[in-house]
């Protein structure tokens, strides 16, 4: 007896929904559907970036750039030429003067600001050991961290990789002339709480010990000239991988050119509670981190923000620039109508014996 063979078949359901049988609207784009929405982006785009560039003159800014600031020690040389990459343990310190013709109202922030540099580059993003960062050490980091995984005594380095390895190092302070003071400084609360609070941990510190116990396996990265337990002196809560100067850098930036926020102004003192008064101040720089080797420059930044955040004038630019483009090619093709348009009854009309005009 044969045997009858049964094939399941792949033809879909008969469905509307399988065989395209569900109702459908297709438009038919008319100048009386068309024109009105070039005219609706251009009318409601142009005040959206009026309003977007006001917010943005309202943040008060000022940049300072000392890439290129002269050595106190000597005042000849440059301290960029000082402190180059091949000698990363030389030390020079400079200092700029410069003036707030009117005050920074409000929250204040100092940024330091990079140009040139690629972080980027996925070599460079990929080089970090996730697990190391979240507190679990261990005696062989992750490969990422190639060349940057173990020092010159054969211990592995923490936090390994090139971007922890590559840490902004320059330390910037502020004095102000007429108060013949130095301007109040916090380097807390300047990372992202979701980044302290969970990408970065310690590591678990036995009874007895102290931070530097738990990494005396363990080599600082070779352009750091400060051990990870000693990188904020003042708040010992503020070191190892929960130092917020580290958390913010391991942030990389999307564009070669970045700003990333260093301190904020203590409001709390006497004569910097309304913001920063204008005045002749003072930067004075530890200058650590050379940049001149990749063509870099660095500034200091001194900003407040406005309910859209900091200084940006581009997408106010970018709101009116399209707005106007679409109100004039509303203008445009509302005259071509006029003057060579067809009604939509003509247009649905349409035969083969109609005659072309």
């Amino acid at each position: 007896m044969a045997e009858t063979s049964h094939h399941k078949s792949k033809r879909p359901s008969d469905s509307a929904f399988k065989q395209q049988r569900l109702p459908a609207w297709q438009p038919i784009l008319t100048a009386g559907t068309v024109l009105p929405t070039f005219f609706i982006v251009g009318i409601t785009f142009i005040p959206i970036g009026i309003g977007l560039l006001y917010f943005s003159e309202q943040v008060g800014e000022k940049i300072i750039d000392y890439t290129h600031c002269s050595s106190v020690e000597s005042p000849k040389k440059l301290c960029a030429d000082i402190v180059t990459t091949n000698n990363t343990n030389a030390t020079c310190t400079c200092s700029i003067q410069f003036s707030l013709d009117t005050a920074l109202e409000g929250t204040v922030y100092m940024y330091y600001g990079l140009k040139n540099f690629y972080q980027n580059h996925r070599r460079y993003v990929k080089s970090r050991d996730d697990f190391q960062l979240l507190g679990q050490l261990s005696s062989s980091p992750s490969t990422d961290c190639e060349p940057f995984r173990f020092g010159p005594s054969g211990k592995p380095i923490a936090p390994c990789g090139a971007i922890a390895n590559s840490l902004f190092s320059d330390v910037l302070t502020l004095t102000s002339k007429e108060q013949s003071k130095a301007v109040p400084l916090l380097r807390t609360d300047i990372a992202w709480p979701s980044d302290k609070q969970v990408k970065f941990r310690n590591p678990p510190i036995p009874a007895g010990q102290t931070l530097k116990d738990v990494f005396k396996n363990f080599d600082k990265p070779k352009m750091w000239k400060k051990n990870i337990w000693e990188l904020d002196t003042e708040n010992p809560d503020n070191n190892g991988f929960q130092n917020e100067d580290l958390i913010v850098w391991m942030r990389t930036a999307a564009l070669p050119n970045f700003r990333k926020l260093y301190r904020r102004i203590d409001h709390s003192v006497q004569g910097f509670t309304t913001g920063l008064p204008k005045g002749n101040y003072t930067l004075n720089i530890k200058y650590n981190y050379p940049v001149v080797g990749f063509e870099g420059s660095k500034q200091v930044i001194l900003t407040t923000t406005s309910v859209l955040g900091g200084k940006n004038p581009f997408m106010g630019w970018a709101y009116i620039a399209v707005g106007c483009i679409c109100f004039v090619l509303g203008i445009a093709f509302l005259i071509i109508h006029i003057k060579f348009g067809k009604s939509a009854t003509e247009v649905i009309n349409v035969n083969p014996h109609t005659s072309y005009q």
